[in-house]
């Protein structure tokens, strides 16, 4: 049985998993690792190579400078941002102080 993915990332282990690419270049991530990062259907994720690894992270969102009389904010490009919710900032705080 194996230990649950929190519990290595917190131990500050490296989370390992084989895959196998698929005929049309395409790769599963598995359900657990989603899971654990969070990571929803439709999510949109930057690929990319560095020394020899490949490197899948969230894609960063794009955002611009708008004015709205006195106030100037920041808003995405394109798209909508996902509803930061009460529950969300609890979650990511117990896990930066864990």
């Amino acid at each position: 049985m194996q230990p649950p993915i929190s519990r290595l990332a917190i131990n500050g282990s490296l989370i390992t998993m084989t895959i196998t690419i698929d005929a049309t270049g395409s790769v599963v991530i598995p359900k657990r690792l989603r899971d654990h990062l969070g990571l929803l259907p439709n999510t949109e994720l930057e690929i990319s190579e560095e020394n020899g690894r490949l490197i899948i992270e969230p894609a960063t969102t794009e955002m611009r400078l708008v004015r709205k009389g006195n106030i100037v904010r920041a808003e995405p490009v394109r798209g909508d941002l996902p509803i930061l919710t009460t529950e969300l900032v609890r979650e990511i705080l117990e896990e930066t102080r864990s």
